[in-house]
């Protein structure tokens, strides 16, 4: 079913999909999904069976959903899979998201609570909570709950190989760019 007012736009395949009022959808394949009214979709987006996505929501380009219910004016932009998860509404999933479900015997579900702000390259190892207006630090990997209002950080200090290039992967252009950086920064130029 399309509600009045949605715009389906070009290489977008829908089976048993629900599209409500004013709902776009650009490049996407879709089945057994509900996209509520003003929510957006694509391009480039696939939604698996049971996806539901809110009022005003959005789930952006390069994004798989699966057994996804994501909450009014919650957004999925771009690069991420949410497969066995719940958001809330307002909240904001960084890009490059992965909700790891699955244990390699079973699946698990997420929740993510409402107004909760994801780092980008975030993994939600499931089963976890993430509480109301939490936030995740970029790159993190959430493998226990998070309290409302708590910031999860993933935390391991940068170290830095000095010489890695030259000694593992000599006379490579790698070494050779890194010889001739070497040689200016020693001579001043």
């Amino acid at each position: 079913m399309v509600a009045s007012g949605a715009t389906i736009g070009p290489d977008t395949t829908l089976r048993d999909c629900e599209i409500g009022e004013n709902a776009r959808v650009n490049r996407t394949d879709a089945t057994l999904a509900v996209i509520e009214a003003g929510a957006s979709v694509g391009p480039f987006s696939y939604l698996r069976p049971n996806t539901v996505l809110g009022p005003d929501g959005k789930i952006g380009a390069f994004v798989e959903t699966k057994n996804a219910q994501i909450g009014a004016g919650s957004k999925v932009p771009h690069l991420s899979y949410v497969g066995d998860a719940t958001v809330g509404v307002q909240s904001n999933i960084g890009a490059g998201t992965i909700f790891a479900n699955y244990d390699g015997v079973a699946k698990h579900h997420s929740a993510i609570g409402s107004h909760v702000r994801t780092g980008s390259h975030n993994v939600f190892v499931a089963p976890i909570t993430i509480g109301d207006g939490a936030y995740t630090g970029a790159g993190t990997v959430v493998r226990k709950n998070v309290p409302a209002g708590a910031l999860a950080i993933t935390v391991a200090p940068q170290r830095n190989m000095d010489g890695w290039v030259e000694t593992n992967r000599a006379g490579t252009a790698a070494a050779t760019a890194t010889a001739a950086s070497n040689s200016t920064t020693e001579t001043g130029e």
